[in-house]
């Protein structure tokens, strides 16, 4: 997944084993599953990007996607957007002990950047239900660019209870993908929705 940056990916997780259980970004019985719960649980969405984008993780808190897709896909480039100060101190901490390039940090919530950041592709984990995220992200987006949310197995569901809101927020197609089935026990999923262009 990692190739010839994999060092990169361990320190990452040692920085993650260590102040990031301190600071309260990773819980201490998360420690043993690092890799394939958190690291390659993200960095497997790295297919979900074209080569040379930019893409928002909103809600970065441990750098989870977005550290780990700067990692996999050094040709990205990261916004990392996370409201709490010691959490951007954290990945500002993080970014430079690892040395990853092209990632930037915002303190700030999504909602507070709209019209000023923007991209083709917005990301997020474990923030929020689709609808309110879409609220928060859609508005993030270039024309005809695509929120790729990272959900669980209740991916189905969700869209289809949130389909209408997504609508009148701009919604013009919803996908969902899976990622890493041949490096995961399960894979990862995406509801990939793409907005007006």
């Amino acid at each position: 997944m990692f190739g010839d940056r994999l060092s990169l990916a361990e320190s990452f997780a040692e920085v993650l084993a260590d102040t990031g259980v301190t600071h309260g970004l990773i819980g201490p019985r998360e420690v043993p599953i690092l890799w394939d719960r958190h690291i390659l649980n993200c960095a497997v969405i790295a297919d979900a990007f074209p080569e040379g984008a930019t893409v928002i993780d909103v809600g970065s808190g441990a750098g989870l996607p977005g550290l780990a897709l700067a990692i996999a896909r050094p040709d990205l480039t990261v916004h990392l957007v996370e409201p709490m100060l010691r959490r951007t101190d954290w990945l500002h901490a993080t970014i430079a002990a690892i040395g990853v390039e092209a990632v930037h940090v915002h303190r700030a919530r999504a909602e507070e950047l709209h019209g000023e950041l923007s991209s083709g592709y917005v990301t997020a984990r474990a923030v929020a239900r689709l609808d309110k995220l879409a609220r928060w992200c859609f508005p993030l987006l270039t024309p005809g660019g695509t929120l790729v949310a990272m959900k669980g197995r209740s991916a189905t569901d969700e869209l289809q209870a949130a389909r209408p809101r997504l609508r009148k927020l701009g919604l013009v197609d919803a996908t969902i993908s899976e990622h890493g089935g041949d490096l995961l026990d399960q894979p990862t999923v995406t509801v990939d929705c793409t907005v007006r262009g």
